[in-house]
């Protein structure tokens, strides 16, 4: 039977907003979230992300009343990350039609949490998003809603996720989110090697090329922001998501 890798965007909010960054900084303002959703349902996507990019970094609450209104107009599987701090509002989550849940900051303050969420929740619906910057060395870093933490052992890290029962791990390359100059494959590569759970990588893709080379260097799933968002040399918005026919890998 064949099988073909999934294909995620990735929706960042701010303020209720949809908004595109470049090396998580800068957010730009692209449109209205619930409007993407309804595109993207019209183009079949495989599943979509939603990230609140504000939630977590300004330690704000969960806005349920929003993830309702996105679940509502979803017609494809849902995961959701930003703020989620208690196996309680990760059970709002799900009540709110969310099918998994993205945790970032959190396991990193507390990697026995996510032990905790896949007890409760199991480890389907519990992804851990890992965020990794390169510095000017060449060197790899885990990178927080705080700022860079200087930690040469991301590697453990991720596998200490992994361990934990993750069900999936997101990672996102830092130093390439937003320039749609290709994903850091060799990091996918390296990644790839640590863990054996699916890895879905982020940051950096430009062209469906791009979507392919993400894949072969072992990521499961690949998955973008810009690349459906913008097009054009002046990034201009439109919602866009390639066919069947272009993905046949």
């Amino acid at each position: 039977m064949s099988y073909r890798s999934r294909i995620i965007p990735v929706l960042l909010i701010q303020q209720g907003a949809l908004v595109k960054t470049e090396k998580f900084s800068s957010p730009r303002y692209v449109g209205d979230p619930i409007n993407a959703i309804k595109i993207f349902n019209e183009k079949e996507v495989d599943e979509i992300t939603v990230l609140d990019i504000d939630a977590s970094k300004k330690n704000q609450s969960i806005n349920f009343t929003l993830v309702r209104d996105l679940a509502s107009e979803c017609f494809m599987p849902l995961a959701y990350g930003g703020g989620i701090k208690s196996l309680k509002d990760i059970e709002l989550l799900i009540k709110s039609g969310v099918e998994k849940t993205i945790i970032n900051s959190t396991a990193l303050e507390n990697p026995a949490f996510i032990v905790e969420a896949v007890k409760e929740f199991g480890s389907s619906t519990i992804v851990v998003s890992i965020d990794i910057s390169q510095n000017i060395f060449g060197s790899y870093q885990l990178y927080s809603a705080s700022g860079k933490r200087n930690s040469s052992a991301w590697n453990n890290y991720i596998k200490q996720m992994e361990e934990a029962g993750a069900g999936e791990i997101l990672f996102q390359a830092v130093h390439r989110d937003g320039l749609m100059k290709g994903y850091d494959t060799k990091l996918v590569a390296e990644i790839s090697k640590i863990i054996s759970i699916p890895i879905i990588a982020c940051g950096g893709a430009g062209s469906i090329s791009d979507l392919k080379d993400a894949i072969s260097s072992g990521a499961s799933a690949a998955a973008a922001g810009s690349l459906f968002v913008f097009t054009g040399s002046h990034k201009a918005v439109m919602i866009s998501y390639p066919s069947s026919s272009n993905m046949n890998w």
